[in-house]
């Protein structure tokens, strides 16, 4: 039997295979930051995936980055949620829905006015897309070390929320260069408080939304993404001792915890895979790996990632997009729809919910 279709517990969930379908962005949320029936269809097209992360979802309204993003911080949106939820349970699917809180990867237009903040007042790179054009990222305001609480607080509300609305738990996002990365990374954070300098304090902040998150809705409900050393949205860490320390410190802070997972992006793997290990046996627990970030990832790709012991199940993206049914696709090596990069992003049911299962091929 294939590796890939061996079952697997994580958490309270039974899934059954070995690979999950990562958190993709597409823009296509409603009328305020809120899920609508044309997201329900395309998640319960999907729940053979056994495990879906969602689409990165705002804790707040300044946690807001891009057009159309869905959020967690209000009534309508629970119940957009609620949605989402019920569509994924009808047909057996676990959901989960990933907090991301996009930081310094923003502009204001997309939220309403909404300020932008970060660790510290660093511009990132390269322009955000917004109703009116493309335009440079805010200059964020760095975050007051008596704020951070209520950041927390966000992380906390928000995680309140995905449960109440259904949601089977949630991923904390500290990836990918948003808010939770920022301050891991000490070319973005420049702090001199507790929150900046050495590893354990850049680490302190993820930690403790981590820790407030379990509290609320139980640990066994809660996953954590790293991606260290990602160089991606300005993030500029090294594959460095600083790098290896402070993602030990994240790691062991939250090991104790009995999350349900540890998700790892190592893009490439090659230089990474040293430290991957490393977390892997710290963490001590299920830990699910993607390193296609660059390269789509393959039923081959999943065999020989479980085959390396560096993971218990692999998170794949791009098939998932125009392969709903990619799990049995894969199980019975039948041909794959090909994705259609001009609909990743933006629009309605065409590139979204229109790809063919196999019994409508």
């Amino acid at each position: 039997m294939s590796r890939a279709f061996e079952p697997l517990a994580v958490g309270p969930w039974k899934l059954p295979q070995r690979f999950v379908m990562a958190p993709l962005t597409r823009n296509r949320a409603g009328a305020g930051h809120t899920p609508t029936a044309l997201n329900a269809e395309y998640y319960a097209q999907r729940a053979g995936a056994g495990l879906i992360i969602t689409e990165g979802t705002a804790p707040s309204q300044v946690g807001q980055g891009y057009l159309d993003v869905p959020g967690l911080y209000t009534d309508e949106q629970v119940a957009g949620w609620r949605t989402v939820a019920e569509a994924v349970h009808a047909r057996d699917g676990v959901i989960v829905a990933q907090l991301m809180h996009a930081g310094r990867i923003a502009h204001a237009d997309n939220k309403d006015g909404a300020e932008t903040v970060a660790p510290s007042a660093v511009q990132a790179p390269g322009e955000m897309v917004t109703a009116d054009g493309t335009k440079p990222h805010d200059v964020p305001r760095a975050v007051e070390t008596d704020e951070v609480v209520g950041l927390v607080a966000d992380f906390v509300t928000a995680a309140r929320n995905a449960i109440a609305a259904g949601l089977d738990g949630v991923e904390v996002h500290a990836a990918n260069g948003y808010l939770l990365h920022q301050f891991l990374d000490p070319t973005v954070n420049l702090r001199d408080d507790v929150y900046g300098g050495s590893p354990e304090n850049r680490a302190r902040f993820v930690v403790e939304v981590v820790t407030a998150v379990t509290e609320a809705i139980g640990a066994e409900r809660v996953g954590l993404r790293l991606s260290p050393g990602h160089q991606v949205a300005g993030i500029g860490e090294k594959i460095t001792s600083d790098l290896t320390e402070t993602y030990r410190a994240v790691v062991d802070a939250v090991a104790p915890l009995d999350l349900a997972y540890l998700s790892l992006l190592a893009s490439p793997l090659e230089p990474l895979e040293s430290l991957v290990r490393d977390l892997r046996g710290r963490f001590d627990g299920v830990v699910l790996l993607n390193d296609g970030f660059g390269e789509v990832t393959t039923l081959a790709t999943v065999e020989q990632l479980l085959e390396t012991g560096l993971a218990d199940a692999v998170v794949v993206g791009r098939p998932f997009l125009a392969n709903p049914d990619l799990a049995e696709r894969w199980r019975t090596g039948a041909e794959l729809n090909e994705p259609n990069p001009d609909t990743f992003y933006g629009g309605g049911a065409e590139g979204y919910t229109d790809y063919p299962t196999l019994d409508r091929t």
